[in-house]
């Protein structure tokens, strides 16, 4: 008898927005002709920036000769590329980093799901909520969750709310947490921590011994000078921190597959003995056995964003999204919904309306002006009463979408009058 991996059981039977992608095809098979606008995963739709394009040809052409073939590579990343992020991800902003601080991988999502084969079992989690799904499933699989709650949530995971009513800035753990999850800006509420509010984490997590995992994978959207790029600009952060980012939003590769994580070397844990262990050198340790790294391409078109033409197309890219995200919030707040985020990420936060659940406004959005957009709940139990909306869409779609939904508001109110 084959035993499996029990934890594996406790998890609902599809991911959010695999069940998402159930709902509109079934929508889509009972109407066919219906001119459905998603904006529910936050996937691009820019194509990759031609600085990227023309370092992709250049490895694939390195891959046509034998002079400059390359087989397995490093699987902590080409030294081309971690050096590129470390000087202008790092240095350039004032921090310090050795480029074996910096391992190369094929997506944050990866990472931040894998990072947990390091830690024991036994580590007590802390999860900002509403929270990407990723990272309490991932416990759940590993076994440190617990048992599902009835209203939501896991018996082993602190959940740390995020509302209206504390402005989405959650308050610091009281269960003396060993692992804390931090995403700024934020997924799914776009709402972002400035520099004091990100400080009283790192100081937290240095006097209680606790690990901040730390995804900053929509940096690049910043706009507001208080709002820090990396947890690294926080003083001591180097020794309580891992950073997580991604070419995904960045850069459009969603497609092609692009992360990195940051491990430094002053990170430090205790195994059952008490004796200290480089957590560094157990990344390092994990990498070399489960990933065979990244494409050699795909790291030559990363090398690319990096110059300065790569850097102004990356810029541009990012302008389209945020037009789109500040076409949304503004016109979802003519349409009388309170709104969230957009400023610092291209993600809308929605209050429902009233008494209307997560999923009953997802059912109404798509019956009624077929839009696709993401159940706040499925973020975690704060989530209940929230929508989310993404601005990675075309703008003509974004546009089209907004008059969608004033004509929806505008209905809605004559039906109440």
């Amino acid at each position: 008898m084959i035993r499996v991996n029990d934890n594996f059981l406790k998890l609902p039977a599809s991911y959010l927005f695999s069940e998402i992608a159930r709902k509109v095809e079934e929508f889509k098979k009972a109407n066919p002709e219906a001119p459905v606008i998603r904006m529910g995963i936050g996937d691009v739709t820019r194509p990759i920036c031609q600085a990227a394009i023309a370092g992709l040809r250049r490895g694939v052409d390195d891959e046509a000769k034998e002079q400059t073939f390359h087989g397995y590579g490093p699987e902590q990343g080409y030294q081309f590329l971690r050096e590129k992020i470390a000087e202008i991800d790092y240095r350039n902003r004032g921090i310090e980093m050795d480029i074996d601080e910096i391992f190369i991988s094929d997506g944050a999502k990866s990472d931040t799901g894998n990072i947990g084969d390091i830690f024991s079992r036994d580590c007590k989690v802390a999860v900002t909520d509403p929270v990407y799904p990723v990272y309490v499933d991932t416990n759940v699989m590993a076994g440190r969750a617990g048992d599902a709650l009835p209203g939501g949530g896991w018996s082993n995971i602190e959940y740390l709310p995020c509302t209206a009513e504390n402005r989405f800035v959650p308050s610091l753990p009281q269960g003396n947490p060993d692992l804390i999850y931090l995403c700024y800006p934020n997924n799914p509420t776009g709402t972002t921590l400035n520099r004091q509010q990100l400080g009283e984490w790192v100081k937290y997590a240095r006097e209680h011994g606790a690990l901040i995992l730390f995804d900053s994978a929509y940096e690049a959207y910043i706009s507001e000078e208080d709002v820090p790029h990396s947890i690294y600009e926080i003083e001591g952060a180097k020794e309580c921190a891992i950073e997580f980012r991604s070419f995904s939003k960045t850069a459009g590769f969603t497609g092609l597959r692009l992360g990195y994580t940051v491990v430094p070397k002053t990170l430090k844990g205790f195994d059952e003995n008490g004796k200290e262990v480089s957590l560094n050198s157990l990344w390092l340790r994990r990498q070399t056995t489960k990933f065979n790294g990244a494409s050699y391409v795909v790291q030559r078109g990363a090398e690319a964003l990096y110059t300065d033409e790569g850097r102004r197309q990356i810029d541009k890219t990012v302008a389209y999204y945020m037009r789109n995200a500040a076409l949304l919030r503004e016109g979802l707040q003519e349409a009388g919904l309170e709104v969230f985020g957009g400023v610092n990420a291209p993600y809308i936060w929605i209050k429902t309306p009233e008494g209307v659940t997560s999923w009953e406004f997802f059912d109404k959005l798509l019956n009624e002006c077929n839009i696709v957009g993401t159940p706040g709940v499925g973020f975690g139990p704060s989530g209940e009463g929230y929508f989310r909306l993404t601005a990675f869409g075309r703008f003509e779609d974004t546009l089209e979408a907004v008059s969608r939904l004033k004509s929806l508001a505008t209905r809605t109110t004559k039906k109440t009058n």
